[in-house]
């Protein structure tokens, strides 16, 4: 069942993929082009208190994102914040970088902050059709 914080990041429309344990979804807020958030399913709201079986399978999960933005929009380097202060539960905001704006869907992304540390308020004004559009490239990517 999904818990507040998934639902809060638009669980089950913003869906990527999803595991055992995990969901990878779309971030609302495109900050740089393909930022997701990766959830843990489980009612943990602190890392140390995750399975050690969701603990197991970050690996593979962060492996096939990298692989993914990497593939989609020639994502340079990822940043991975875990604040958990409004959101509850779990979950890392994937945050890739970008040497230069990124097309997607008729829109240029542009990462503000690089190469320093990602300006979480300059997210991108994006349409419902191109956020659908992200979210079809991302997926269209992800190793199966």
């Amino acid at each position: 069942m999904a818990h507040q914080t998934m639902l809060a990041f638009g669980y089950p429309d913003s869906l990527v993929a999803e595991s055992a344990h995990w969901t990878v979804q779309l971030r609302p807020q495109q900050v740089t082009a393909g930022c997701l958030v990766l959830i843990c399913k489980a009612e943990a709201i602190s890392l140390g208190a995750i399975a050690p079986e969701a603990g197991a399978e970050l690996p593979a999960l962060v492996a096939a994102i990298e692989q993914t933005l990497r593939a989609a929009f020639g994502a340079e380097k990822f940043n991975y914040l875990a604040l958990m202060m409004v959101d509850p539960h779990v979950h890392f905001h994937v945050i890739p970088r970008y040497g230069a704006a990124v097309q997607v869907a008729g829109a240029a992304i542009p990462d503000p902050g690089w190469p320093g540390a990602p300006d979480l308020k300059a997210a991108a004004d994006l349409t419902t059709a191109q956020m659908a559009a992200l979210q079809a490239e991302i997926r269209a990517h992800w190793p199966d």
